[in-house]
Protein backbone atom coordinates (compact mmCIF):
# COMPACT_ATOMS: atom_id res chain seq x y z
CA UNK A 1 0.00 0.00 0.00
CA UNK A 2 0.53 3.32 -0.22
CA UNK A 3 -0.36 6.51 1.19
CA UNK A 4 -2.62 7.61 -1.92
CA UNK A 5 -5.00 5.06 -0.81
CA UNK A 6 -5.87 7.71 1.47
CA UNK A 7 -7.31 10.26 -1.37
CA UNK A 8 -8.49 7.33 -3.35
CA UNK A 9 -10.46 5.92 -0.82
CA UNK A 10 -12.03 8.91 -0.35
CA UNK A 11 -12.05 10.29 -4.08
CA UNK A 12 -13.96 6.71 -5.00
CA UNK A 13 -16.48 7.06 -2.14
CA UNK A 14 -17.02 11.13 -1.88
CA UNK A 15 -16.20 12.16 -5.35
CA UNK A 16 -18.03 15.30 -5.24
CA UNK A 17 -17.83 16.37 -1.39
CA UNK A 18 -15.84 19.16 -0.93
CA UNK A 19 -12.39 18.02 0.32
CA UNK A 20 -10.39 21.28 0.40
CA UNK A 21 -11.19 25.15 1.33
CA UNK A 22 -8.76 27.69 0.07
CA UNK A 23 -9.57 31.87 0.14
CA UNK A 24 -12.87 30.41 -0.44
CA UNK A 25 -12.14 28.18 -3.53
CA UNK A 26 -13.34 24.54 -3.00
CA UNK A 27 -11.95 21.29 -4.37
CA UNK A 28 -13.47 18.03 -4.09
CA UNK A 29 -11.90 14.35 -4.27
CA UNK A 30 -12.28 13.73 -7.14
CA UNK A 31 -10.90 16.58 -8.58
CA UNK A 32 -8.14 16.11 -6.11
CA UNK A 33 -7.43 12.64 -7.14
CA UNK A 34 -7.26 13.12 -10.67
CA UNK A 35 -5.04 16.18 -10.00
CA UNK A 36 -2.86 14.37 -7.83
CA UNK A 37 -2.44 11.42 -10.69
CA UNK A 38 -1.99 14.49 -13.22
CA UNK A 39 1.28 15.78 -10.85
CA UNK A 40 2.49 12.29 -10.58
CA UNK A 41 3.15 12.12 -14.51
CA UNK A 42 4.61 15.38 -14.47
CA UNK A 43 7.18 14.32 -11.75
CA UNK A 44 7.66 10.96 -13.24
CA UNK A 45 8.20 12.33 -16.65
CA UNK A 46 11.19 14.82 -15.17
CA UNK A 47 13.23 12.23 -13.64
CA UNK A 48 13.55 13.93 -9.97
CA UNK A 49 14.24 11.73 -7.45
CA UNK A 50 12.01 13.99 -4.47
CA UNK A 51 9.28 16.48 -4.87
CA UNK A 52 9.22 19.16 -2.82
CA UNK A 53 7.24 22.36 -1.74
CA UNK A 54 8.77 25.91 -0.45
CA UNK A 55 5.88 27.87 0.44
CA UNK A 56 2.79 28.35 2.87
CA UNK A 57 -0.27 26.01 3.13
CA UNK A 58 -1.89 26.09 -0.49
CA UNK A 59 -4.30 23.14 -2.38
CA UNK A 60 -0.64 22.96 -4.14
CA UNK A 61 0.59 21.42 -1.26
CA UNK A 62 -2.02 18.77 -0.91
CA UNK A 63 -1.77 17.72 -4.66
CA UNK A 64 2.10 17.63 -4.83
CA UNK A 65 1.62 15.39 -1.69
CA UNK A 66 0.01 12.66 -3.30
CA UNK A 67 1.30 13.34 -6.19
CA UNK A 68 4.79 12.30 -5.25
CA UNK A 69 3.02 9.10 -3.85
CA UNK A 70 1.52 8.16 -6.87
CA UNK A 71 5.25 8.81 -8.40
CA UNK A 72 6.57 6.90 -5.98
CA UNK A 73 9.02 9.77 -4.99
CA UNK A 74 9.38 11.04 -0.99
CA UNK A 75 7.43 14.60 -0.30
CA UNK A 76 9.69 16.78 1.46
CA UNK A 77 8.53 19.73 2.00
CA UNK A 78 11.04 22.68 3.42
CA UNK A 79 10.67 25.77 5.96
CA UNK A 80 10.24 28.54 3.99
CA UNK A 81 10.97 30.55 7.16
CA UNK A 82 14.64 29.86 6.98
CA UNK A 83 17.40 31.63 5.48
CA UNK A 84 18.44 31.53 1.82
CA UNK A 85 21.32 30.49 2.02
CA UNK A 86 20.53 27.36 4.58
CA UNK A 87 17.52 26.75 2.32
CA UNK A 88 19.19 26.16 -0.60
CA UNK A 89 21.60 24.12 1.11
CA UNK A 90 18.87 21.42 1.78
CA UNK A 91 17.98 21.74 -2.16
CA UNK A 92 21.25 20.81 -2.65
CA UNK A 93 20.54 17.60 -0.72
CA UNK A 94 17.60 16.80 -2.68
CA UNK A 95 19.07 16.64 -6.06
CA UNK A 96 17.61 16.12 -8.51
CA UNK A 97 14.28 17.25 -6.91
CA UNK A 98 11.06 18.33 -8.64
CA UNK A 99 10.35 21.60 -6.85
CA UNK A 100 7.06 23.58 -6.23
CA UNK A 101 7.61 27.69 -4.37
CA UNK A 102 6.00 30.49 -4.05
CA UNK A 103 6.05 32.91 -6.15
CA UNK A 104 8.02 35.70 -4.20
CA UNK A 105 10.64 31.72 -3.42
CA UNK A 106 11.43 31.38 -6.90
CA UNK A 107 13.98 34.53 -7.69
CA UNK A 108 16.38 32.90 -4.67
CA UNK A 109 17.02 29.97 -6.12
CA UNK A 110 20.08 29.44 -7.98
CA UNK A 111 19.54 28.69 -11.41
CA UNK A 112 20.28 24.81 -11.66
CA UNK A 113 19.92 23.63 -8.30
CA UNK A 114 16.40 21.86 -9.27
CA UNK A 115 15.37 19.93 -12.07
CA UNK A 116 11.95 21.55 -12.47
CA UNK A 117 10.75 24.86 -10.37
CA UNK A 118 7.51 26.21 -10.50
CA UNK A 119 5.54 28.20 -8.78
CA UNK A 120 2.67 26.64 -6.70
CA UNK A 121 0.35 28.83 -9.17
CA UNK A 122 1.51 26.85 -11.79
CA UNK A 123 2.22 24.00 -10.64
CA UNK A 124 -2.03 24.10 -10.01
CA UNK A 125 -2.80 25.30 -13.45
CA UNK A 126 -0.38 22.68 -14.95
CA UNK A 127 -2.17 19.79 -13.16
CA UNK A 128 -5.04 20.72 -11.63
CA UNK A 129 -8.27 18.47 -13.84
CA UNK A 130 -11.48 16.61 -13.08
CA UNK A 131 -10.38 13.83 -15.67
CA UNK A 132 -9.15 10.55 -14.04
CA UNK A 133 -6.41 8.98 -15.61
CA UNK A 134 -5.80 5.39 -15.19
CA UNK A 135 -2.49 5.96 -13.63
CA UNK A 136 -1.74 3.33 -10.94
CA UNK A 137 0.54 4.06 -7.42
CA UNK A 138 3.45 2.01 -7.12
CA UNK A 139 2.62 -0.76 -4.18
CA UNK A 140 5.48 0.00 -1.97
CA UNK A 141 4.93 -0.21 2.13
CA UNK A 142 8.55 -0.09 2.55
CA UNK A 143 8.91 2.98 0.31
CA UNK A 144 9.95 6.86 1.70
CA UNK A 145 6.54 8.62 1.58
CA UNK A 146 7.65 11.76 3.28
CA UNK A 147 10.92 13.28 4.36
CA UNK A 148 11.09 15.98 7.11
CA UNK A 149 14.13 17.90 8.35
CA UNK A 150 14.40 18.65 11.79
CA UNK A 151 15.45 22.29 13.52
CA UNK A 152 18.60 21.47 13.35
CA UNK A 153 19.43 23.17 16.49
CA UNK A 154 23.38 22.04 16.41
CA UNK A 155 24.83 21.30 12.83
CA UNK A 156 22.65 20.58 9.51
CA UNK A 157 19.14 19.20 10.28
CA UNK A 158 18.51 15.66 9.69
CA UNK A 159 16.70 14.16 7.56
CA UNK A 160 13.44 12.45 8.95
CA UNK A 161 12.25 9.48 7.02
CA UNK A 162 8.77 8.06 7.16
CA UNK A 163 7.97 5.08 5.28
CA UNK A 164 4.20 4.62 3.75
CA UNK A 165 4.08 2.14 5.94
CA UNK A 166 4.41 4.43 9.10
CA UNK A 167 2.29 6.77 8.03
CA UNK A 168 -0.74 4.45 6.78
CA UNK A 169 -0.29 2.78 10.71
CA UNK A 170 -0.98 5.97 12.37
CA UNK A 171 -3.98 7.05 9.97
CA UNK A 172 -5.53 3.78 10.16
CA UNK A 173 -4.83 2.80 13.80
CA UNK A 174 -6.09 6.32 14.55
CA UNK A 175 -9.02 7.34 12.07
CA UNK A 176 -12.58 5.76 10.86
CA UNK A 177 -12.87 6.04 7.11
CA UNK A 178 -15.60 8.55 6.06
CA UNK A 179 -16.41 8.77 9.53
CA UNK A 180 -16.78 13.54 9.32
CA UNK A 181 -20.32 14.36 8.07
CA UNK A 182 -20.81 16.47 5.39
CA UNK A 183 -20.86 19.81 7.15
CA UNK A 184 -17.88 18.83 9.16
CA UNK A 185 -14.77 21.07 8.78
CA UNK A 186 -10.92 21.39 10.04
CA UNK A 187 -8.94 24.47 10.06
CA UNK A 188 -5.35 23.60 9.48
CA UNK A 189 -2.79 26.29 10.84
CA UNK A 190 0.07 24.65 10.91
CA UNK A 191 2.93 24.33 8.25
CA UNK A 192 3.33 21.98 5.50
CA UNK A 193 6.82 21.23 6.63
CA UNK A 194 6.04 20.41 10.26
CA UNK A 195 4.73 16.68 10.73
CA UNK A 196 1.42 17.87 12.53
CA UNK A 197 0.83 19.55 8.89
CA UNK A 198 1.08 16.37 7.47
CA UNK A 199 -1.05 14.34 9.61
CA UNK A 200 -3.76 16.82 9.48
CA UNK A 201 -3.99 16.63 5.50
CA UNK A 202 -3.94 12.41 5.50
CA UNK A 203 -6.56 12.24 8.70
CA UNK A 204 -8.60 14.66 7.66
CA UNK A 205 -9.06 13.29 4.13
CA UNK A 206 -9.22 10.11 5.50
CA UNK A 207 -12.41 11.10 7.52
CA UNK A 208 -13.32 12.84 4.75
CA UNK A 209 -13.70 16.01 6.47
CA UNK A 210 -13.03 18.98 4.34
CA UNK A 211 -10.16 21.08 5.06
CA UNK A 212 -9.82 25.04 5.51
CA UNK A 213 -6.39 26.44 5.11
CA UNK A 214 -4.92 29.12 6.78
CA UNK A 215 -1.53 30.12 5.59
CA UNK A 216 -0.74 32.39 8.36
CA UNK A 217 -2.00 32.30 11.88
CA UNK A 218 -3.34 35.30 13.36
CA UNK A 219 -5.72 34.89 16.37
CA UNK A 220 -8.50 37.48 14.74
CA UNK A 221 -8.10 35.11 11.04
CA UNK A 222 -8.09 32.27 13.07
CA UNK A 223 -11.16 33.54 14.62
CA UNK A 224 -12.56 35.15 11.62
CA UNK A 225 -12.18 31.67 9.23
CA UNK A 226 -13.71 29.69 12.64
CA UNK A 227 -16.72 31.48 12.15
CA UNK A 228 -17.27 32.25 8.47
CA UNK A 229 -16.34 28.39 7.15
CA UNK A 230 -18.67 27.29 10.24
CA UNK A 231 -15.18 25.14 11.12
CA UNK A 232 -16.02 22.09 13.99
CA UNK A 233 -11.97 20.79 14.27
CA UNK A 234 -8.85 22.58 14.38
CA UNK A 235 -5.29 22.10 16.00
CA UNK A 236 -3.39 24.68 17.57
CA UNK A 237 -0.02 24.79 18.59
CA UNK A 238 0.54 26.05 22.48
CA UNK A 239 1.55 29.42 21.33
CA UNK A 240 -1.32 29.97 19.05
CA UNK A 241 -4.08 28.53 21.58
CA UNK A 242 -2.22 31.42 24.31
CA UNK A 243 -2.66 34.48 21.43
CA UNK A 244 -6.40 33.00 20.88
CA UNK A 245 -7.24 33.34 24.57
CA UNK A 246 -5.65 36.63 25.03
CA UNK A 247 -7.09 38.07 22.05
CA UNK A 248 -10.88 36.63 23.07
CA UNK A 249 -9.82 37.93 26.79
CA UNK A 250 -9.73 41.46 25.28
CA UNK A 251 -12.16 41.85 22.69
CA UNK A 252 -15.33 43.59 22.69
CA UNK A 253 -17.41 41.55 20.04
CA UNK A 254 -16.30 37.73 20.07
CA UNK A 255 -17.12 35.80 16.62
CA UNK A 256 -19.65 33.02 16.80
CA UNK A 257 -18.03 30.10 17.11
CA UNK A 258 -20.93 27.43 17.58
CA UNK A 259 -19.71 25.23 15.15
CA UNK A 260 -16.27 24.28 16.78
CA UNK A 261 -16.52 20.66 18.30
CA UNK A 262 -13.53 19.50 18.67
CA UNK A 263 -9.93 21.49 19.29
CA UNK A 264 -6.79 19.46 19.64
CA UNK A 265 -3.57 20.84 20.98
CA UNK A 266 0.20 19.82 20.95
CA UNK A 267 3.49 20.67 19.27
CA UNK A 268 5.06 21.83 22.60
CA UNK A 269 4.07 21.99 26.03
CA UNK A 270 0.87 23.63 26.93
CA UNK A 271 0.71 25.91 30.21
CA UNK A 272 -1.68 24.45 32.56
CA UNK A 273 -3.29 27.94 33.20
CA UNK A 274 -3.91 27.97 29.49
CA UNK A 275 -5.93 25.07 29.44
CA UNK A 276 -7.81 25.67 32.25
CA UNK A 277 -8.81 29.19 30.84
CA UNK A 278 -9.83 27.49 27.84
CA UNK A 279 -12.17 24.82 29.11
CA UNK A 280 -13.65 27.74 30.72
CA UNK A 281 -14.05 29.96 27.80
CA UNK A 282 -15.02 27.00 25.51
CA UNK A 283 -17.56 25.13 27.72
CA UNK A 284 -19.08 23.03 24.54
CA UNK A 285 -15.60 22.62 22.86
CA UNK A 286 -14.48 18.94 23.00
CA UNK A 287 -10.28 18.93 24.32
CA UNK A 288 -7.81 17.24 22.95
CA UNK A 289 -3.95 17.06 24.08
CA UNK A 290 -1.85 15.40 21.36
CA UNK A 291 1.70 14.56 21.98
CA UNK A 292 3.94 12.67 19.26
CA UNK A 293 6.88 13.24 17.52
CA UNK A 294 8.06 13.71 13.79
CA UNK A 295 9.62 10.48 14.19
CA UNK A 296 6.66 8.51 15.61
CA UNK A 297 4.46 9.85 12.45
CA UNK A 298 2.90 12.09 14.49
CA UNK A 299 0.46 11.38 17.79
CA UNK A 300 1.23 8.59 19.96
CA UNK A 301 -0.51 9.54 23.05
CA UNK A 302 -3.84 11.23 23.48
CA UNK A 303 -4.98 12.74 26.81
CA UNK A 304 -9.07 12.98 25.35
CA UNK A 305 -12.12 15.48 25.91
CA UNK A 306 -13.54 13.27 28.36
CA UNK A 307 -10.27 12.97 30.54
CA UNK A 308 -10.26 17.04 30.45
CA UNK A 309 -12.92 17.63 31.72
CA UNK A 310 -12.92 15.09 34.59
CA UNK A 311 -9.55 16.34 35.95
CA UNK A 312 -10.58 20.06 35.32
CA UNK A 313 -10.85 21.15 38.63
CA UNK A 314 -11.15 17.59 40.42
CA UNK A 315 -11.09 17.65 44.18
CA UNK A 316 -8.84 14.64 43.96
CA UNK A 317 -5.37 15.88 43.31
CA UNK A 318 -3.73 12.93 41.47
CA UNK A 319 -7.02 12.96 39.01
CA UNK A 320 -6.56 17.04 38.91
CA UNK A 321 -2.91 16.38 37.79
CA UNK A 322 -4.01 14.76 34.72
CA UNK A 323 -4.96 17.85 33.08
CA UNK A 324 -0.99 18.37 32.49
CA UNK A 325 -0.51 15.10 31.47
CA UNK A 326 -0.20 13.92 27.79
CA UNK A 327 -3.02 10.91 28.06
CA UNK A 328 -2.48 7.62 27.24
CA UNK A 329 -0.54 5.78 24.62
CA UNK A 330 -2.71 4.99 21.77
CA UNK A 331 -3.83 1.42 21.55
CA UNK A 332 -1.04 0.90 18.47
CA UNK A 333 1.88 2.20 20.51
CA UNK A 334 3.49 0.81 23.61
CA UNK A 335 5.10 3.15 25.77
CA UNK A 336 8.44 2.50 28.58
CA UNK A 337 9.76 4.81 31.29
CA UNK A 338 13.89 3.76 31.31
CA UNK A 339 16.97 4.87 33.51
CA UNK A 340 20.33 5.84 31.99
CA UNK A 341 21.50 2.12 32.23
CA UNK A 342 18.31 1.30 30.45
CA UNK A 343 16.42 -0.43 33.35
CA UNK A 344 12.24 -0.23 32.53
CA UNK A 345 11.26 1.92 35.51
CA UNK A 346 7.67 1.65 37.91
CA UNK A 347 5.11 4.58 37.81
CA UNK A 348 5.89 8.18 39.33
CA UNK A 349 9.92 7.04 38.12
CA UNK A 350 11.66 10.00 36.15
CA UNK A 351 13.23 8.66 33.22
CA UNK A 352 13.37 8.92 29.43
CA UNK A 353 10.48 7.87 27.03
CA UNK A 354 10.77 4.97 24.96
CA UNK A 355 7.90 4.14 21.98
CA UNK A 356 7.60 1.08 19.97
CA UNK A 357 4.93 0.06 17.19
CA UNK A 358 4.23 -0.10 13.47
CA UNK A 359 3.69 3.92 13.07
CA UNK A 360 7.20 4.81 14.79
CA UNK A 361 10.07 5.54 12.27
CA UNK A 362 12.89 6.73 14.21
CA UNK A 363 14.88 6.44 11.02
CA UNK A 364 17.17 8.83 9.55
CA UNK A 365 18.84 9.45 6.18
CA UNK A 366 21.95 6.96 6.74
CA UNK A 367 20.66 5.20 9.97
CA UNK A 368 18.17 4.03 12.04
CA UNK A 369 17.56 4.65 15.95
CA UNK A 370 15.24 2.16 17.21
CA UNK A 371 16.84 -1.28 19.02
CA UNK A 372 16.80 -4.69 17.92
CA UNK A 373 13.14 -5.01 19.41
CA UNK A 374 12.16 -1.83 17.65
CA UNK A 375 12.19 0.72 20.77
CA UNK A 376 13.21 4.29 19.72
CA UNK A 377 14.12 6.61 22.30
CA UNK A 378 12.36 9.91 21.90
CA UNK A 379 15.06 11.93 23.93
CA UNK A 380 12.21 13.72 26.50
CA UNK A 381 11.58 12.83 30.15
CA UNK A 382 9.09 11.70 31.96
CA UNK A 383 7.37 9.08 33.85
CA UNK A 384 3.98 6.88 33.47
CA UNK A 385 1.96 7.56 36.69
CA UNK A 386 -0.14 4.10 38.49
CA UNK A 387 -3.09 4.14 35.71
CA UNK A 388 -0.95 5.03 32.85
CA UNK A 389 -1.34 8.15 32.20
CA UNK A 390 2.21 10.19 30.49
CA UNK A 391 3.40 13.21 32.27
CA UNK A 392 6.55 14.99 30.13
CA UNK A 393 9.38 16.80 32.06
CA UNK A 394 11.63 18.42 29.21
CA UNK A 395 13.92 17.39 26.57
CA UNK A 396 16.34 14.79 28.10
CA UNK A 397 19.37 17.99 27.19
CA UNK A 398 17.18 20.23 28.99
CA UNK A 399 17.83 18.56 32.30
CA UNK A 400 20.00 21.41 34.96
CA UNK A 401 22.43 19.91 36.72
CA UNK A 402 22.79 21.27 39.99
CA UNK A 403 25.57 20.13 41.94
CA UNK A 404 25.26 16.17 41.34
CA UNK A 405 21.20 16.44 41.08
CA UNK A 406 19.18 16.26 37.77
CA UNK A 407 16.57 19.17 37.81
CA UNK A 408 14.09 19.42 35.25
CA UNK A 409 13.12 22.82 34.35
CA UNK A 410 9.54 21.85 33.44
CA UNK A 411 8.51 20.92 37.56
CA UNK A 412 10.10 24.38 38.34
CA UNK A 413 8.09 26.39 35.53
CA UNK A 414 4.77 24.55 36.46
CA UNK A 415 5.70 25.92 39.70
CA UNK A 416 6.06 29.70 38.88
CA UNK A 417 3.62 29.61 36.47
CA UNK A 418 1.29 29.35 40.02
CA UNK A 419 1.78 32.58 40.98
CA UNK A 420 -0.28 35.39 40.40
CA UNK A 421 1.22 37.66 37.71
CA UNK A 422 3.33 35.48 36.08
CA UNK A 423 2.44 35.05 31.92
CA UNK A 424 4.93 33.12 31.12
CA UNK A 425 8.27 31.53 32.09
CA UNK A 426 10.96 29.30 31.19
CA UNK A 427 13.71 27.75 32.97
CA UNK A 428 17.13 26.98 32.12
CA UNK A 429 20.29 26.01 33.74
CA UNK A 430 23.15 28.10 33.08
CA UNK A 431 27.27 27.82 34.46
CA UNK A 432 27.90 28.21 38.12
CA UNK A 433 31.88 27.98 39.75
CA UNK A 434 29.91 26.48 43.26
CA UNK A 435 27.65 24.31 42.07
CA UNK A 436 28.76 23.48 38.54
CA UNK A 437 25.45 24.62 37.21
CA UNK A 438 22.08 26.83 38.51
CA UNK A 439 19.10 28.16 38.14
CA UNK A 440 17.85 30.69 35.88
CA UNK A 441 14.33 32.35 34.98
CA UNK A 442 13.17 34.68 32.19
CA UNK A 443 9.60 35.80 33.45
CA UNK A 444 6.80 37.48 31.29
CA UNK A 445 4.97 39.66 33.74
CA UNK A 446 1.50 39.97 33.14
CA UNK A 447 0.45 43.87 33.00
CA UNK A 448 0.73 45.96 35.73
CA UNK A 449 1.93 42.76 38.16
CA UNK A 450 4.51 44.08 40.58
CA UNK A 451 6.80 40.73 41.06
CA UNK A 452 10.19 40.95 42.50
CA UNK A 453 12.95 38.61 42.39
CA UNK A 454 12.71 37.83 45.73
CA UNK A 455 8.80 36.98 46.04
CA UNK A 456 9.57 34.81 43.15
CA UNK A 457 12.20 32.89 45.12
CA UNK A 458 9.85 32.43 47.94
CA UNK A 459 7.19 31.38 46.46
CA UNK A 460 9.69 28.49 44.95
CA UNK A 461 11.18 27.56 48.04
CA UNK A 462 7.70 26.92 49.88
CA UNK A 463 6.68 25.24 47.30
CA UNK A 464 9.94 22.74 46.18
CA UNK A 465 13.25 22.10 47.49
CA UNK A 466 16.02 25.14 48.18
CA UNK A 467 17.54 23.30 45.16
CA UNK A 468 15.12 24.41 42.71
CA UNK A 469 14.86 28.14 43.34
CA UNK A 470 16.10 30.01 40.40
CA UNK A 471 19.46 31.49 41.59
CA UNK A 472 19.33 34.19 38.24
CA UNK A 473 15.45 35.63 37.47
CA UNK A 474 15.34 38.45 34.80
CA UNK A 475 12.02 40.02 33.61
CA UNK A 476 11.59 40.17 30.05
CA UNK A 477 8.62 41.40 27.57
CA UNK A 478 8.41 38.12 25.58
CA UNK A 479 9.85 34.49 25.35
CA UNK A 480 11.19 32.70 22.13
CA UNK A 481 9.27 30.56 20.04
CA UNK A 482 9.82 28.86 17.13
CA UNK A 483 6.39 28.97 14.57
CA UNK A 484 4.83 25.48 15.84
CA UNK A 485 5.52 26.74 19.38
CA UNK A 486 8.36 24.89 20.81
CA UNK A 487 10.61 27.30 23.52
CA UNK A 488 13.79 27.94 22.21
CA UNK A 489 15.56 27.12 25.44
CA UNK A 490 19.14 28.12 23.65
CA UNK A 491 17.95 31.21 22.88
CA UNK A 492 16.73 32.04 26.68
CA UNK A 493 20.39 30.68 27.98
CA UNK A 494 21.97 33.63 25.42
CA UNK A 495 20.06 36.42 27.84
CA UNK A 496 21.91 34.80 30.43
CA UNK A 497 25.35 34.62 29.49
CA UNK A 498 27.99 36.40 31.14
Amino acid sequence: MNISLVLQMAADTFADRIALTHNSVDYNYGRLYASAKAAAARIVESGASYVSYLGESNPATVVALFGAALAGRPFAPLNYRLTVPETNRLIERLDPVFLIADEDKLATIPTGAAQVVMSAAKFLATVITDQQSDWEAPEDEEGVAVQLFTSGTTGEPKAALLRNQNLLSYVLGTVEFGSAEEDEATLVSVPPYHIAGISAILSSIYATRRIVQLPQFSPVEWLKQCAEQRVTNAFVVPTMLTRIIGHLDEARTVPDLGALRSLAFGGGKMPLPVVQRALHLFPHVAFTNAYGLTETSSTIALLGPDEHREAHEHPDPMIARRLDSVGKPLPTVEVEIRDESGKVLGPNELGEVFVRGPQVSGEYQGRKLTDAQGWFPTRDSGFLDADGFLFLAGRIDDVIVRGGENISPGEVEKVLREREGVADVAVVGVPSVEWGETLAAAIVRTPGAGLTTEALQDHVRRKLRSSRVPEHIRFVDALPYNEMGKLLRRNVKAMFAG
